[in-house]
């Protein structure tokens, strides 16, 4: 299993020491969640505020785009030092142009579905994807509670990804608690996103080793 904590949750105050207090405890990927106050009603952060911390960790720096023109942005977010950049599939009018574009900007590419979204639009697109994700809540905001259609989601990608040999990670994002996040593990989930669940925990080093073991 694969954790990613997102910084949504952290105390930007110190966000250095945060991201690596949960880097030590054992989580592989820092989700970075970017939103334009457009295509989600809420305003978070832009590449500035992750390229300094690049250098700091060794972490995979994995960029969720909420934003209405994640083709104009891509590379400001590459440059920063975004390893994975995930645009959403409802916020662009070609997403396999915008799948090659982040291939030629040498980043992983990831794509994500709303809740309301029937993630089997994305049939024809999941050869060229290096990431899924899943959202379990409404985007934009953190500390929503887990919807359990994202299980039906999960469980489709990971017979897809079997039946056919793909490469893309699993990865799902909203709600996440040790019991969410065995429900997503046990229809195929291979990256848990979780903010509130490990920033806001009085034992991070235990919060992490729990779903890493999963």
């Amino acid at each position: 299993m694969i954790v990613a904590p997102s910084i949504l949750a952290a105390n930007f105050s110190r966000l250095l020491e945060e991201v690596k207090d949960v880097e030590k405890h054992g989580a592989q990927f820092l989700h970075i969640d970017v939103m334009d106050g457009h295509f989600v009603p809420n305003i978070t952060i832009g590449p500035m505020v992750y390229q300094n911390l690049k250098p700091e960790v060794k972490m995979t720096f994995d960029v969720h785009l909420m934003i209405d023109d994640p083709y104009f942005y891509a590379k400001a977010f590459v440059k920063a030092g975004a390893d994975y950049i995930t645009f959403h599939y409802e916020a662009v009018k070609d997403p396999l142009e915008m799948i090659s574009y982040l291939h030629s900007l040498n980043v992983k590419a990831g794509i994500s579905v709303k809740p309301g979204t029937d993630v089997q639009v994305l049939e024809k697109l999941l050869p060229d994807l290096d990431l899924v994700l899943v959202m379990s809540v409404e985007p934009g905001f953190g500390g929503q509670t887990f919807q359990k259609q994202a299980l039906e989601k999960i469980a489709y990608l990971r017979d897809k990804k079997a039946e056919n040999n793909y490469r893309y990670l699993i990865e799902v994002d909203g709600g996440i608690n040790f019991e969410t996040a065995r429900l997503c593990k046990e229809v195929g989930a291979e990256v848990l996103v979780a903010g509130t669940y490990i920033f806001k925990a009085k034992d991070r080093k235990a919060v992490i080793s729990d779903l890493l073991e999963l």
